[in-house]
């Protein structure tokens, strides 16, 4: 090479680093003041302003929120008022912030009791009666009326004969009350392929329609919360209960319950029995068959003209349980998502980002009643938010001193926008978890999942232990949050939200 074109090869070279310096230069500025752009977003993602809308939510004026419910709707009206001082588009029906569907749903009504009959040491019945939350709660879809009436144990409570399983074969429970277990007895995380056959019989709306069809009249589940999520059906009295009345009614069969669900699990084969205790259980309800939920939506327009077709979603539900009989406040579940879901639309309407696509905040309806409100929604999408790119939902993020994301390994692409976020902004202590959707909805992102649509749900956990329960309880109040959490999460959800709808 001669001495001239090493001269012209050094030139290019330098031009070119020259040219590579100054893009780097100007990139790091662009990531720099995107960066700070980002954290004066959040700034008014704290926890006070977290903590006002929980409060508010969680508040007598809205009798626990249950879905149908003018509670409920008060609920709605209130945080469409919010979203509408922000600016935001309304995304419901006939312009409105509200999306209709058909939801039935029951009251609980003070009067509930449960009652056992226990022979004495000289033979003698002895009624032995129970406390509401420490030992039962009325059904949520419970029919209203008193039975009297032999238990009998039927395990999962499960007719399936092309797995040539009955746990009632053999019995006969007309006019009789039947205790049940929650689930199925094949775990779908260990043994999936073969859970598939079983998952119908999962629901807690078979299990119920199961045992009126064979004639009971009353049903006992062990499963002690509170759960609008079943099945109303006219005459069958129900009621959740807890491991006392359990344990006393198993007392003096020569069988233990414990080993007697072991041994369902490990053979497959019902160990039913008639228990020879007599229960008395009196609920007091009133049911809505012609009830209308509601989901709420908002959106903020994409900028770009092409992206602006492209939604990214972020949701939590609006719904918990009502009165049962008591307020049912729900803030963990869900006040803390709504809360965290509202101060990220706050900031982003009021931000300096602006987002190219289309950005989503729906409140969903009807989650504690199977899910119904994400299930409506996704066969009535609105015309204008039917390319979903992704949804993040928020569901249980107030009480922890850790982050989980649920799904985030299946959908890595979309994970990598919070994974990156929280690196650079956030460093807060996140752990992205696989979700194998196998078993019956639990989560609207469950929804999503099985509609194609990429998801990540986010939840809070490892919070110091409580000598309480409350999940599905009235404990769930705005006291045992820990908020600091959750304005974590508002932080980190703001930046990944950034990268996900690609602001300017």
């Amino acid at each position: 090479m001669s001495r001239r074109s090493r001269r012209t090869v050094c030139r290019s070279l330098l031009l070119f680093l020259a040219l590579f310096v100054a893009l780097a230069a100007a990139w790091a500025k662009t990531t720099n003041d995107r960066a700070d752009r980002v954290r004066n977003g959040w700034k008014n993602i704290t926890e006070p302003a977290l903590m006002d809308t929980v409060r508010e939510l969680c508040s007598e004026k809205y009798a626990g929120r249950l879905t149908g419910t003018k509670g409920y709707n008060d609920a709605a009206e209130w945080l469409a008022g919010r979203l509408a001082g922000w600016g935001l588009t309304p995304g419901g029906d006939n312009g409105t912030y509200f999306q209709d569907f058909p939801n039935p749903y029951t009251l609980v009504l003070p009067g509930a009791e449960l009652s056992l009959q226990l022979p004495d040491n000289d033979g003698h019945a002895q009624k032995k009666s129970y406390t509401i939350e420490e030992d039962f709660f009325p059904g949520s879809t419970s029919a209203s009326g008193e039975v009297s009436a032999e238990v009998v144990y039927v395990g999962f409570g499960i007719t399936a004969p092309e797995l040539n399983f009955d746990e009632y074969a053999g019995l006969d429970v007309k006019g009789k009350i039947v205790l049940a277990e929650v689930e199925v007895p094949v775990d779908p995380g260990k043994k999936p392929g073969e859970f598939a056959k079983w998952r119908p019989y999962s629901f807690h709306q078979y299990k119920v329609r199961n045992a009126r069809e064979h004639g009971a009249a009353g049903f006992l589940y062990n499963y002690p919360i509170v759960n609008p999520n079943c099945l109303y059906i006219d005459g069958l009295a129900m009621t959740s209960v807890g491991a006392k009345v359990v344990s006393d009614i198993f007392r003096g069969s020569g069988r233990d319950h414990g080993q007697a669900v072991k041994r369902i699990r490990k053979k497959l084969r019902p160990r039913s029995f008639a228990s020879g205790r007599t229960v008395t259980m009196k609920n007091v309800t009133e049911h809505h068959a012609d009830g209308i939920g509601r989901n709420v939506i908002a959106y903020l327009p994409g900028s770009d003209p092409l992206l602006k077709n492209e939604t990214v979603i972020l949701a939590a539900h609006l719904d918990h349980l009502g009165l049962n009989p008591s307020l049912m406040p729900g803030a963990n579940d869900n006040a803390s998502g709504v809360a965290v879901v509202m101060a990220v639309a706050q900031a982003l309407a009021a931000g300096e980002l602006r987002p190219q696509r289309t950005v989503a905040f729906i409140f969903f309806g009807a989650e504690e009643q199977g899910v119904a409100g994400s299930e409506f929604y996704l066969r009535h999408v609105p015309r204008f938010l039917r390319n979903a790119k992704a949804l993040i939902n928020l569901d249980g993020v107030g009480r922890g001193k850790k982050i989980y994301a649920l799904a985030a390994k299946n959908f890595p692409a979309l994970w990598k926008s919070f994974e990156l976020a929280n690196r650079a902004l956030v460093r807060a202590d996140v752990g992205g978890e696989y979700f194998h959707n196998r078993a019956r909805p639990r989560l609207d992102a469950a929804r999503f999942m099985w509609a194609g649509i990429p998801t990540v749900s986010f939840s809070a956990g490892n919070a110091p232990e409580l000598p309480y329960p409350t999940y599905h309880t009235r404990r769930d109040a705005p006291d045992i949050l820990t908020p600091a959490v959750m304005v974590e999460l508002g932080k980190l959800i703001f930046a990944g939200l950034a990268d996900l709808a690609a602001c300017r």
